[in-house]
């Protein structure tokens, strides 16, 4: 028996979470420092390849009035920040580098709400889930990179906000392919539906539409 059949035996991600009344997107470290290959940390496929598909669920979800709260990471200096293990983030994540700004084809400053998070989620130490909360938002769906880090971090603090939670592989990305799959299929087997970006448009399609209902509540 494999591990997986052995979680699945265990009951693991037999309950989806599916889809509520209002999604929200999250757009997490699409900042130039992973998006542009002159940076140590950028331009990896799996990541550019998010970015793409990112730019196309946004173009649809602002048309349509989806709230988006998008994040870089950035420091005053070394002394602010926690005890990160990644040179290139203590050298190049810092206020006056240029890698911190937002890559110009998911960032809209006059319609996002923008934060600069100091720890892997967005929504520590954020105002994102106020936010959401003020929008009447009850899914969320997580975008951006490193899925293995800041999309893990995210979504378990999506999953702790009680927000159901949509991981679209196809909109987040990592460095090598094997911890991104390792991590979307763990996040999917407790907290999150891991999903693709064609999905999430349908939802998108059937909220502006006014034809989404909530998933059904289970039992504990």
């Amino acid at each position: 028996m494999t591990h997986t059949d052995d979680y699945k035996q265990r009951s693991y991600g037999e309950i989806p979470v599916g889809t509520g009344f209002k999604p929200g997107i999250v757009v997490v470290d699409f900042q130039k420092g992973f998006t542009e290959a002159q940076y140590p940390l950028g331009g990896a496929p799996l990541v550019m390849r998010a970015l793409e598909n990112t730019a196309r669920l946004l173009k649809v979800a602002r048309a349509m009035g989806v709230p988006v709260a998008n994040c870089n990471t950035a420091y005053m200096n070394e002394r602010e920040m926690p005890y990160w293990k990644i040179t290139a983030v203590r050298e190049t994540f810092r206020r006056d580098h240029p890698s911190i700004d937002f890559d110009p084809r998911i960032y809209d400053p006059d319609y996002d709400l923008t934060v600069c998070k100091k720890a892997p989620s967005i929504f520590f130490g954020t105002d994102v889930a106020d936010f959401f909360t003020k929008e009447r938002v009850d899914t969320v769906i997580v975008t951006g990179c490193n899925t293995s880090g800041c999309i893990r971090a995210t979504s378990i603090d999506s999953f702790s906000y009680r927000y159901r939670t949509l991981v679209p592989e196809d909109c987040v990305g990592d460095i090598e392919e094997q911890p991104h799959r390792d991590n979307l299929r763990d996040l999917g087997r407790r907290y999150v539906d891991v999903v693709d970006l064609q999905y999430v448009l349908d939802y998108l399609d059937r909220w502006h539409k006014g034809a989404v209902a909530p998933a059904a509540a289970h039992a504990n």
